[in-house]
């Protein structure tokens, strides 16, 4: 876990919303933004994944950054942006897991503006880091293993993606596992059986899906 103050921590969650949200003309204004905040982080692991992404951007016309966006979280099911289908996969249990977290969000004072599920990973980013640092970190730990199954397969598909994820777990308790055998470790217990998160098989190597 990095040393970084929470007002630092709420940088780097709002930062990594934003880059991981899709990359319309209202997210590339806010840009230089989220740019500049960057800049003034302390050196470390969650400022550099998170300058190297932002240089990518910048470099990448914005027709071929929302391109590759949707090639790589709307084609590839492995990169998943929302939290419980790792945990629960397409099951019941799924939509307990969002009424749950969307209560979560209202006893801190949140109304989800936004078309998206609570679970969408820039949502659970954005309320960390405007809502409640303490329970969005919570949170986000507690989804750990899906986490970090997301990190493995955005560096998997080598996919400048990869580095606000890594930004995040970097903020987490202890280092990310190095494979998936580990990420898979990090579940507290086992999937139901028509899971389709953390024990689809095999995990790929590489291409769409």
């Amino acid at each position: 876990m990095t040393g970084l103050r929470a007002e630092e921590q709420a940088v780097v969650l709002q930062a990594a919303s934003v880059c991981l949200s899709y990359p319309d003309g209202s997210v590339r204004e806010m840009l230089p933004l989220v740019s500049g905040a960057v800049d003034g982080l302390p050196p470390g692991r969650p400022r550099d994944r998170l300058t190297a992404f932002l240089r990518h951007v910048a470099a990448t016309p914005p027709g071929e950054l929302a391109e590759h966006y949707v090639e790589v979280f709307d084609r590839r099911r492995r990169c998943c942006l929302y939290l419980t289908w790792w945990s629960d996969g397409e099951t019941r249990r799924r939509g307990g897991a969002l009424v749950a977290l969307k209560q979560r969000y209202q006893a801190a004072g949140v109304e989800l503006d936004s078309p998206e599920l609570p679970d969408f990973l820039p949502a659970v980013l954005e309320y960390a880091a405007t809502a409640d640092l303490a329970d969005g970190l919570a949170l986000l730990q507690e989804h750990r293993a899906g986490l970090e199954l997301l990190r493995l397969a955005l560096l998997d598909a080598a996919t400048p993606y990869a580095a606000p994820v890594e930004a995040v777990c970097a903020l987490l308790p202890g280092p990310s596992p190095a494979d998936v055998a580990a990420a898979k470790a990090l579940a507290r217990s086992g999937p139901p059986r028509e899971q389709v998160g953390l024990e689809l098989a095999p995990f790929p190597t590489g291409g769409s899906r």
